[in-house]
């Protein structure tokens, strides 16, 4: 490694020498690392070749089911759920008992109940979860998407913003197709009740069932907002909202 002396400071590469700083001072060193040739031909490399060949399955995973309910994302996410749910991903990959090491993947790994269960009740907001913004009971019928929350006393059973006056519950039911990217969603009509103390069991049920050939997931948004002389207005801050996986079946 040497010392750059001279009027001119530079930085980055030029053939096999890289120019850098460090500090308040200017180096010089020759390039370095692994050729990329190398890594996809030598023998040596073939752990680093499957573990990127899985690692690119599971962000295409998370890829597919983030743009495939991004209607319903978009209403409630935090900063980290490309990592987080990328993290979760990669054990439902893990639990693929049929593919050779590089070849596991999302899709095969879903097929088992422990790869379902790792994505069961995940949270697309972290700041949110459904176990800690809702104390009332519901039931999940998977044949048609529909949830049944019994006996909600909204002001008693929900963590909500002081301003926020009423709550709306809406359900997504979708049916993805790993292997080719192939989706379909429905969505149920939005059911609002007043942030109050009276009872009441809503039943949230989508428009119909989806079609395809892959897994389905079933979807729960509850969404806060403020109404003002008869008029609903969406909460500028929607990390109250909450968005979570509740089944893939």
């Amino acid at each position: 490694m040497a010392k750059q002396k001279g009027l001119f400071k530079v930085e980055g590469t030029l053939d096999d020498v890289t120019f850098y700083k460090k500090g308040e001072s200017y180096f010089i060193r020759n390039k370095g690392g692994v050729s990329r040739q190398r890594v996809l031909n030598d023998p040596s490399f073939a752990r680093t070749r499957e573990n990127g060949s899985e690692f690119a399955n599971v962000a295409a995973s998370g890829k597919m089911l983030r743009n495939a309910n991004s209607v319903l994302i978009k209403k409630a996410k935090d900063g980290s759920l490309t990592r987080r749910l990328m993290h979760v991903l990669a054990k439902v990959k893990n639990a693929d008992t049929v593919s050779v090491r590089g070849q596991r993947n999302v899709n095969d790994g879903l097929s088992t109940t422990d790869g379902k269960a790792f994505l069961k009740n995940f949270d697309f907001n972290s700041f949110t979860p459904l176990k800690a913004i809702m104390q009332a009971p519901y039931e999940l019928d998977t044949v048609t998407g529909t949830v049944t929350i019994t006996d909600l006393v909204p002001m008693d059973m929900l963590t909500f913003p002081n301003y926020a006056s009423r709550v709306t519950f809406k359900v997504g039911f979708m049916n993805l197709d790993l292997l080719n990217g192939d989706y379909t969603i429905t969505y149920s009509p939005e059911v609002t009740l007043p942030i109050d103390m009276t009872s009441s069991s809503p039943v949230v049920t989508p428009t119909g069932v989806p079609t395809g050939s892959g897994y389905s997931f079933y979807f729960l948004l509850v969404e806060f907002s403020q109404e003002i002389n008869g008029v609903f207005y969406a909460l500028n801050d929607e990390t109250y909202n909450s968005l979570t996986l509740l089944e893939v079946v």
